[in-house]
């Protein structure tokens, strides 16, 4: 269980985030929705460990982490560009950061990441020679192979379409389910948030707009920004938001 405790931050004279209060459930995908600027990169950053916050903690598992490193934390992420290296091939790079690890991992249970995933066929391949959604397979793979306790991803789908981005997402929620691994995720897309994960907070101007499940979310918005920026991006009425998600919400 991750607790983000009256977690702010501010840079000079400006709030970013303001007094975020949130709970995550292990195993649960959390992705944190919100228009650009709003704070939810700077979130993650501090989830992560990358940014630190000026008031608050974060408490995982009983433990209070705020003031611990991103090594001591444990958890990691998978970045919107892959962050691949080119000159290596696809299972080099899966395997990069293992020669840094106190404890290793065997061969053996690399390759049942790199199976799950399904990589085998493309473990010589250069960086270059691989499709947008392997290059996303394979940033995840090295993720996964160093057993982040928390796994983070930062707008893992931008890069991606039609058919691709369904399998990843698809994949996602496979690996969250299959691990037990929770999952924090990034996005500016509402239909991604809402059809990816158990809960969505949503972000406005650095404070907690709503915090819920999809099905709250979309049939009980909390205040007037919340129901405008789900409606907007989505592109449809809200008689039709229901039918979007395949099912009917009270």
């Amino acid at each position: 269980m991750l607790v983000l405790k009256n977690i702010s931050k501010s840079y000079k004279d400006k709030e970013v985030l303001v007094d975020i209060n949130i709970t995550i459930e292990s195993g649960e995908i959390i992705s944190l929705l919100g228009p650009s600027g709003c704070g939810k990169t700077t979130l993650l950053n501090i989830i992560l460990g990358l940014t630190e916050q000026t008031a608050g903690q974060l408490i995982y598992n009983g433990q209070d982490i705020s003031k611990n490193t991103m090594q001591e934390r444990g958890f990691n992420i998978v970045f919107q560009d892959f962050a691949l290296f080119p000159h290596l091939n696809a299972y080099d790079n899966i395997v990069y950061g293992l020669k840094n690890k106190s404890v290793q991992m065997s061969k053996e249970e690399v390759q049942e990441y790199i199976d799950f995933l399904e990589l085998t066929p493309h473990l010589h391949k250069k960086i270059h020679e691989l499709s947008g959604g392997q290059k996303q397979r394979v940033s995840i793979a090295r993720t996964l192979v160093m057993q982040p306790k928390i796994l983070l991803l930062d707008e893992p789908l931008s890069a991606l379409d039609g058919v691709i981005k369904e399998s990843i997402k698809e994949r996602i929620k496979l690996i969250a389910r299959e691990f037990n691994l929770t999952t924090i995720i990034v996005t500016h897309d509402p239909e991604e948030a809402l059809t990816l994960s158990d809960k969505v907070l949503i972000i406005n101007e650095g404070t907690v707009a709503q915090f819920g499940t999809p099905q709250e979310i979309v049939s009980a918005p909390k205040n007037q920004f919340v129901e405008d920026f789900i409606l907007r991006q989505l592109h449809i009425k809200r008689h039709n938001i229901y039918q979007l998600f395949g099912e009917t919400y009270a």
